[in-house]
């Protein structure tokens, strides 16, 4: 859901007794931020050690205080719709770090040689020449890192998910 909205939190300081939320798994700030939509949002614990939240482009620090957040989601409409087409313009397309013939990662490079190494024809998307599509693909796929693999249009993993299946073929 893309969406773009002002929050006020109040001046208090977070807690340090919240965790540290990275961004694969942002669900405390993510039900904070949707359920307190165009609301005040107060965090109250009773201790007030530095803390920090991720949330996109959403930082929340202690010890500081804050008057409004501004949280944005790279994931539009438009571009949602472009990578509906992209993911199922092939039956395999990879989102990497660099080009089929130079993988910019090991990473992408791993899953580049076991799709060589396994003849599979397949579509090889570069993410650096794009920070927007870079940010978008992470929300499309609710996944923070890449390459991504999409296999018939739906998302197959990344990296250790696909060597760990090319090793039981």
């Amino acid at each position: 859901m893309a969406f773009s909205s002002q929050l006020v939190a109040s001046p208090l300081p977070l807690s340090s007794r919240a965790y540290l939320q990275s961004v694969a798994n942002p669900l405390p700030v993510t039900a904070a931020l949707l359920q307190r939509h165009h609301r005040a949002i107060s965090f109250t614990n009773t201790n007030s050690n530095p803390f920090l939240y991720f949330y996109n482009n959403l930082a929340i620090t202690s010890g500081r205080k804050i008057s409004f957040i501004r949280c944005f989601s790279a994931l539009n409409p438009e571009l949602k719709t472009t990578l509906d087409k992209v993911v199922t313009s092939q039956k395999v397309v990879l989102f990497m770090k660099g080009t089929k013939e130079f993988p910019q990662c090991g990473f992408s490079n791993s899953i580049v040689q076991i799709l060589k190494s396994l003849n599979v024809p397949f579509e090889a998307i570069n993410i650096l020449e794009n920070e927007i599509l870079r940010q978008g693909l992470k929300e499309y796929s609710n996944w923070p890192t890449f390459p991504q693999l999409y296999i018939d249009g739906e998302f197959f993993g990344g990296c250790d998910i696909t060597v760990g299946k090319s090793c039981t073929i």
